[in-house]
């Protein structure tokens, strides 16, 4: 593994907001270590809170579009982060030597839903940016931390 980039696919339910901002992040901070992909278990398209709340943190994710598995054109990964419970449930089984990890972040969607307002809205999508971005900001330690058997 020496001669290329450690492969991380970030999964999520829908690959709207937790696995695109994970991707976001692991390309911007850690982009000459790691090829970062994300992808759903169904596709839910892109959340606009969180392009708002990563291109704030001076990550663009506007280019970006919801995927399945199913779509990506590689499927040679090194580490699956589930980043959701419903998606390390029912993460498909990937080929190789991948392996399964699961960082589960709130869903900022539904923590929204609990506040009034469109800033407290945004805040509820900041903290879990903020959440990833440190958990990021540690790769590949804090896979190798997570890192047990997928059932």
């Amino acid at each position: 593994m020496k001669d290329r980039k450690l492969r991380a696919l970030f999964l999520c339910t829908g690959n709207s907001c937790r696995s695109q901002m994970a991707e976001g992040w692991t390309r911007h901070l850690k982009g000459d270590h790691v090829e970062a992909w994300s992808a759903g278990i169904e596709k839910h398209g892109m959340n606009p809170h969180a392009v708002r709340v990563m291109a704030e943190a001076g990550v663009d994710l506007s280019g970006g579009h919801s995927k399945t598995v199913a779509e990506l054109p590689v499927r040679d990964f090194d580490y699956v982060v589930t980043v959701c419970g419903h998606a390390h449930e029912h993460c498909p089984l990937f080929p190789g030597k991948a392996r399964v990890v699961h960082a589960g972040f709130d869903d900022p969607p539904r923590l929204a839903e609990a506040v009034e307002g469109e800033e407290a809205k945004l805040d509820c999508y900041r903290r879990v940016r903020d959440e990833i971005r440190a958990f990021v900001e540690r790769l590949p330690e804090s896979l190798e931390e997570r890192n047990i058997p997928h059932e």
